[in-house]
């Protein structure tokens, strides 16, 4: 018997696959700030490139988070409750969805840095915060 003969099973080897493969994307987002710090590079660490210094480890810190929210969630369908059958598939998209648009937000937001403000790209991260608040909230009482 494979995952997919499970109830939920798609969505959870579907979670699964994402929340790993958004882990390797930030992880090595991570390694990357760790070698423009490490190089000393101007465009990371100068005086006047803090923000984007912060919109960039916000993306790598968050993109994780979301990465493990995913593996979590796909854990968790297994432990959903019978009666009456709850449906995971909205919560599915919200998660997804808050899972690209927070940590996009934070990269694309730093990568246009203006006067000491972040691009406005970044407003692509209050977009993402009910998306995961929904999938929180559903989660949460879906459990049996």
């Amino acid at each position: 018997m494979n995952g997919n003969d499970t109830p939920y099973g798609k969505l959870r080897q579907r979670h699964l696959r994402f929340g790993w493969s958004t882990l390797l994307v930030f992880a090595a987002l991570g390694a990357a700030l760790e070698v423009l710090h490490a190089l000393k590079l101007g465009l990371y660490l100068d005086v006047g490139n803090e923000t984007r210094r912060l919109m960039w480890r916000l993306a790598h810190a968050h993109g994780v988070l979301l990465g493990l929210v995913n593996v979590a969630f796909a854990l968790t369908l297994a432990h959903l409750r019978e009666s009456p059958p709850p449906r995971p598939e909205p919560a599915s998209a919200c998660l997804v969805a808050a899972t690209c648009l927070l940590p996009l937000g934070f990269l694309l937001g730093g990568a246009f840095v203006a006067g000491g403000d972040p691009g406005p790209l970044v407003l692509l991260v209050p977009l993402g915060i009910p998306l995961l608040l929904a999938t929180l909230w559903w989660t949460a009482r879906s459990l049996r």
